[in-house]
């Protein structure tokens, strides 16, 4: 998949930031080949997460309008667009151009129009008919590295559908619904990612997420599960009656799971009491392999633990979950949830240990122990060694704000080399740094910038690949010259001034920069003055 254009006529929300603007991308024929991000720039504010949150709520739209079983409502009804894209399908190699768009009609907004180009023009798919989803991604995936709530917005939304759904087939002990199409990985899911991807991925795809961070395997890990809760929902209570079970209700599906995990485990115990279950593993061959044939792939892994995870909205307040749902629908947030203690999670992971690399497999490292970076660096290389799929979205809010300077200079290299990781996936990442930038060619670098209440969007002015950080920063960011403030003000004035001991006293002060050598220069002429 590769996005060739987006106008906007109505962003529907952000106050009209991102109203009127068009994008328009070109890029070199060889780029359906392999992975090819696409890198947004811009100062804080410029409408970059706003940006991405609106593509991923387009796409929302379309899979509810195809199939609202699979996403059951829309986070934004009033958006009006043109977006236009190339997409391979699964039975043939060349990329379909796809145009879908949504205007108003008199005082409605209409519905998704999709159309595909065919050799006579261009032909209308309907969202009714079955080969509609062949034109659309198939997950959209979104990725925030803190508080952004702008990204996370329709991916929320979609989850909380899902939670619902999920909860009303366990009251009517119904078939669970099927999976939606909106994934949403952050710092909360982190564990789930890893875990899934360490027990069922490739011996390749395991060392290239662990090895930048000293680590050889994963050693062992502790799952607990909680039924009897205190939050399990009263109107399950009828249910409880007829299943005996004190605490929360599970669907078919979560039974499944459950019971999957458990003959998983290296050992499992159940407390009937509090109807707890302690599963722990001790990862080897023999684990992988029975996790194999419970679970179809890593993917398969990650989104069965994440529905049990998504249980643990059952231990924050119902007032605070009304609260959230009301402002999804009302597209704002006033505050985030609260994060439940371990001890109130009805499901979790407890004594993550991994073998060190440097002791070989006698150093154990404790999950706890990593640093911001390395957490943040396994979960986005996990994230894409997971997802391999054909056609996949991905929207990723400064996937490497925590990196040291070394690690976001390799960190385009690290993701392009993930064994894995095809050319019909498209990403479109944000960053606020010259180093993401430099391993792109300047085809693949959106510049937002802003002025006032309208946002602009350009290419810049140079080659990227390969250009030095300075210049990304004069072009790019424009940082002129790349030095801190407090440094350039003082180098101002001592430009400025005729004190020629002033400016001795300072210039050791001063680090190797351009500037520096101007301050030593004006020196030198105000020396030269004296003895003429």
């Amino acid at each position: 998949m590769r996005l060739t254009g987006l106008k906007i006529f109505r962003s529907g929300g952000n106050g009209g930031l991102l109203d009127g603007l068009e994008v328009r991308i070109i890029r070199p024929a060889s780029a359906n080949e392999h992975l090819e991000p696409l890198c947004l720039l811009g100062p804080n504010g410029s409408g970059k997460s706003q940006f991405l949150q609106l593509l991923a709520e387009i796409f929302q739209a379309a899979w509810h309008a195809h199939s609202p079983q699979e996403e059951r409502s829309s986070a934004n009804t009033e958006a009006e667009f043109e977006l236009e894209y190339t997409i391979k399908q699964q039975t043939s190699d060349r990329p379909v151009n796809v145009r879908l768009s949504r205007r108003s009609k008199g005082r409605r907004i209409g519905s998704i129009n999709l159309e595909i180009e065919v050799p006579d023009g261009w032909k209308i798919v309907a969202p009714s008919e079955s080969t509609f989803a062949q034109y659309l991604p198939l997950l959209i995936v979104g990725y925030t590295s803190g508080d952004n709530e702008t990204l996370s917005l329709p991916f929320l939304f979609s989850r909380s559908n899902y939670a619902s759904a999920v909860a009303e087939a366990a009251l009517s002990d119904t078939p669970s619904p099927p999976d939606n199409r909106m994934l949403l990985i952050d710092y909360g899911t982190n564990l789930e990612v890893l875990f899934a991807n360490l027990i069922l991925n490739s011996d390749k795809a395991r060392q290239s997420i662990l090895d930048h961070a000293r680590l050889a395997d994963i050693a062992s890990c502790r799952c607990v599960v909680r039924l009897a809760h205190p939050a399990a929902p009263k109107a399950q209570a009828r249910i409880r009656q007829r299943t005996g079970r004190k605490g929360i209700q599970l669907t078919k599906e979560l039974e499944s799971v459950l019971d999957r995990l458990k003959r998983s485990a290296t050992c499992w115990t159940e407390d009937a009491k509090t109807e707890s279950y302690t599963l722990d593993f001790f990862v080897n061959a023999a684990t992988r392999d029975a996790f194999g044939h419970f679970f179809d792939s890593a993917l398969d892994l990650y989104r069965a633990l994440h529905k049990l995870s998504l249980l643990n909205d059952l231990a924050i307040p119902r007032v605070a979950r009304q609260r959230m749902e009301k402002a999804v629908k009302e597209r704002r947030f006033a505050a985030r949830l609260p994060e439940p203690q371990q001890e109130d999670l009805v499901f979790g992971f407890q004594e993550v240990r991994f073998y060190s690399k440097a002791k070989a497999r006698t150093g154990i490292v404790d999950y706890v122990s990593l640093s911001d970076g390395e957490h943040q660096q396994t979960l986005v290389l996990g994230l894409f060694s997971m997802i391999r799929n054909h056609n996949a979205l991905f929207v990723l809010d400064e996937p490497e704000s925590h990196f040291n300077p070394e690690w976001r200079i390799k960190f385009a290299k690290r993701l392009l080399d993930l064994p894995g990781v095809r050319g019909e996936q498209e990403v479109l990442l944000t960053s606020h740094a010259p180093f993401v930038p430099a391993d792109l060619p300047r085809e693949q670098i959106l510049i937002f910038s802003r002025t006032g209440d309208k946002v602009a969007v350009s290419g810049p002015g140079i080659e990227t690949f390969g250009a030095n950080f300075d210049r990304i920063l004069e072009f790019c960011f424009a940082v002129q010259p790349p030095i801190s403030q407090m440094a350039r003000d003082e180098i101002g004035e001592l430009l400025k001034t005729k004190d020629i001991e002033k400016i001795e006293d300072a210039l050791p002060r001063l680090g190797a920069s351009v500037e520096k050598s101007f301050v030593a220069d004006h020196l030198r002429q105000l020396k030269k003055g004296q003895t003429q």
